[in-house]
């Protein structure tokens, strides 16, 4: 799709797919039609499209789904949502039906099939009786395998469907031609044919109980939404539906209650536990002007919140959004599952041929080449080789949510375990990032407030951190600031600017002194002690010393250890001076750190890594560390505030706290080893049972609960990452 196009994307929820070449026919159509680029997920039941919306409607793409024998219907809202839960309730309870008729029918012919093994191989049920119940289980119940197989042969491609179709009609066919045939001395196959229909369904009502769990995460956010709030409407306060809530309506939320918006508080103070969206469990004390979000739950005391953003345009419904679009993504690794599952089925098909004919041959026994043949058939199922990697991505994506962790893609997850290098920016990442002014030293006459007057007015126009501690520190000393003209920001120095005729200069010590003179022990003794020191002076001389401190986070020393633990390298980088660098260093445990980089000069530092080999993840702030952010294999965003750097960054931190870097790439551990695990069942289970199918080593039966019991492990393996710590 070229680039310069408008795009626009939905979500489209996928009905009747039966395995994983399923949704790789699908996505092949989709990415057939022009200036559209889909991806399709097996496990989730969905299809992400992109497409030109000049050219395409979501109404074409539909069409061509239901082309390929499947239905679909876009879902972008919470009413689409529940759609897709009574869609799915309703299938579901449709398939328990069709099981419970078919284990009925079947369950005399296993018994027979028993009998035959105990009393010397006689028949204890009549053939014609036999015959009657197979007939409803094969046409009736089965008819799905047929339809499936119908409309992936017409798309010239093959799926589970066919592999069923076709095994079950083999076993089905040969009895009823015994029977007309009157062929006293022949097994009928007709418990082989009823109970592989009956196993495939009851490994589906498995396979979608399981997968159903796998986006409780996802739900469970969903749910925090309130669908009412009380909003003052002339001066009465109202019981309103969330969907008519406005911006800039005034929302009382009382004790106890969760916040139905997010908004800015006006009146009223209290704690809010804000832990469903940041993970954090201490909750956070809220007043006048502070800013709260939708779904946290107000813990004490009543609060009076203008409304800033409602409905889908919340940070939380913002998160959903992400969270549902990241676990629909395709991870990388899955590619050599996609690419075996294409020609699957095809080559199940040439070897179960080859066996009927080799068997035939061999032993001249047509009972066992038929016997082995459909065993072949009915085995190789290549549904949990598509569910290996999908489910455990869903799963660890929704409790990364959970813990205030947002992935954007599933290849940011599968990125997050090869990280070997972390690059740290120091403000507001291993620090508070709430600097304050801790000294100011005034030269000759010039007194404090005046340099801290100065200085404010210069930093005024700025929105770094440190500028913010300065214009707070002035506003606290009741400074009244100056007007700066000519305003102007110099990259990783400082500012400067014109107040009432003179030109004026804040920044770096080398950079405003420009190798004049300067109070180097005092200098000296402010960096020891961590403090970062500006000097403020016009083009003649130097006026004053302002020095700023930022806290050290109390998490920040032990996520340091555990980075080192490991085995990941880390490496501080900022554009404050070598002693405050050293010390912020000292204090937070880091062992190698580079002073005095601007944020232009941090890209070319992670890109000289990446030349040595190193695997590079950087964590920054996602706005002054974007072409960091940018350059790195893998990157980081403290989110602060409702200011979320999604667009810049693979992962976002919710929490503004290191230990979230060692939780995802922990978290990201463990969803690979995961995958590896489910990938590893699928192959080896295939590996070994189609060759025990072909030599006659595995009943048709059991090789249909093998099948169907395979999907099920694979799920429910990647369940178990919801237990990772």
């Amino acid at each position: 799709m070229e680039s310069n196009k408008e795009t626009f994307s939905t979500d489209l929820q996928l009905i009747g797919m039966s395995c994983v070449n399923c949704a790789a026919k699908i996505e092949k159509a989709l990415n057939e039609v022009p200036d559209v680029k889909a991806s399709v997920n097996f496990a989730t039941e969905k299809a992400h499209v992109e497409f030109d919306p000049h050219a395409i409607t979501p109404e074409i793409l539909i069409k061509t789904i239901q082309g390929l024998g499947y239905q679909a219907f876009e879902v972008n809202s919470e009413i689409d949502a529940q759609k897709v839960k009574e869609i799915a309730a309703a299938e579901y309870r449709r398939d328990l039906h069709h099981f419970v008729i078919s284990a009925i029918l079947t369950m005399p012919l296993l018994l027979e099939m028993f009998f035959m093994f105990t009393r010397d191989h006689q028949e204890f049920i009549p053939r014609w009786v036999q015959f009657a119940l197979a007939t409803p289980v094969q046409f009736w119940i089965g008819w799905r395998f047929y339809l499936g197989s119908y409309h992936a042969l017409k798309a010239r491609s093959a799926n589970m469907d066919v592999l069923v179709a076709l095994g079950t009609t083999m076993a089905y066919v040969l009895s009823a031609v015994v029977i007309i045939m009157n062929w006293h001395h022949q097994h009928l196959y007709f418990e082989a044919s009823t109970a592989i229909i009956t196993l495939v369904l009851l490994g589906k009502l498995m396979e979608s109980r399981a997968k159903g769990k796998t986006s409780e995460a996802v739900e469970g956010l969903v749910r925090l939404q309130p669908k009412t709030a009380l909003v003052e409407r002339n001066g009465v306060w109202v019981e309103t539906a969330i969907t008519q809530v406005k911006l800039g309506d005034k929302v009382l939320v009382k004790n106890g209650e969760a916040i139905a918006v997010d908004g800015v508080v006006v009146e009223g103070s209290s704690s809010v536990d804000e832990s469903m969206l940041t993970g954090e469990s201490l909750p956070v004390e809220k007043t006048q002007g502070s800013h709260v979000y939708a779904a946290t739950l107000n813990q004490q005391g009543s609060l009076q919140i203008k409304a800033t953003s409602v409905g889908a345009k919340t940070q939380l419904a913002q998160i959903i959004k992400i969270v549902t679009t990241a676990q629909g993504s395709k991870a990388p690794i899955q590619r050599l599952a996609d690419r075996i599952s294409s020609v699957f089925v095809p080559v199940v098909v040439l070897i179960s041929v080859i066996t009927f004919f080799a068997t035939w041959f061999f032993l001249r026994d047509l009972q066992a080449a038929f016997v082995a043949s459909v065993s072949v058939l009915v085995i190789a199922c290549p549904c949990a080789l598509g569910l290996a990697t999908p489910t455990a991505v869903v799963v660890g994506i929704g409790k990364a949510a959970r813990m205030g962790i947002l992935f954007k893609d599933a290849k940011a997850l599968e990125l997050g375990e090869k990280v070997n290098m972390v690059v740290l920016d120091k403000t507001g990442t291993i620090t508070e990032g709430k600097p304050v002014v801790t000294e100011i030293h005034g030269v000759s006459a010039i007194s404090e407030l005046e340099v801290l007057t100065l200085a404010a007015s210069l930093e005024h126009g700025s929105s770094h951190p440190l500028a913010h501690a300065i214009t707070m520190g002035a506003k606290d000393k009741g400074s009244v600031l100056k007007e700066v003209q000519n305003f102007n920001v110099v990259g990783g120095h400082g500012v400067e600017g014109l107040i009432e005729g003179v030109q004026y200069k804040l920044g770096r010590p080398d950079w405003v002194a420009g190798g004049g003179f300067l109070d180097k022990e005092l200098i000296t003794r402010l960096e020891s002690q961590g403090q970062t020191v500006m000097v403020l002076a016009t083009d003649e001389r130097i006026l004053g010393y302002v020095a700023v401190a930022d806290r050290i986070r109390e998490s920040s020393k032990k996520a340091i250890a555990d980075l080192y633990d490991l085995g990941v390298q880390v490496m501080m980088v900022t554009g404050d001076n070598e002693g405050t660098a050293k010390e912020i260093a000292k204090q937070a445990g880091i062992r190698e750190y580079k002073s005095g980089v601007r944020p232009a000069d941090k890209a070319s530092l992670i890109v000289t890594m990446k030349r040595q080999k190193k695997f590079v993840a950087m964590v920054g702030d996602g706005i002054n560390d974007a072409p960091a952010l940018a350059m790195a294999d893998v990157s980081f965003s403290m989110s602060s505030g409702t200011d979320i750097a999604i667009e810049t960054a693979d992962i976002t931190l919710m929490s503004n706290d290191l230990a979230s870097v060692v939780q995802a790439i922990h978290l990201s551990k463990a969803t690979l080893r995961k995958i590896r695990q489910n990938l590893f069942f699928a192959f080896f289970y295939n590996v070994l049972g189609i060759p025990l199918a072909a030599f006659g080593m595995l009943n048709p039966v059991i090789a249909g609960a093998a099948m169907a019991l395979s999907s099920v492990s694979v799920v429910s393996n990647s369940l178990l990452l919801k237990r990772s710590k």
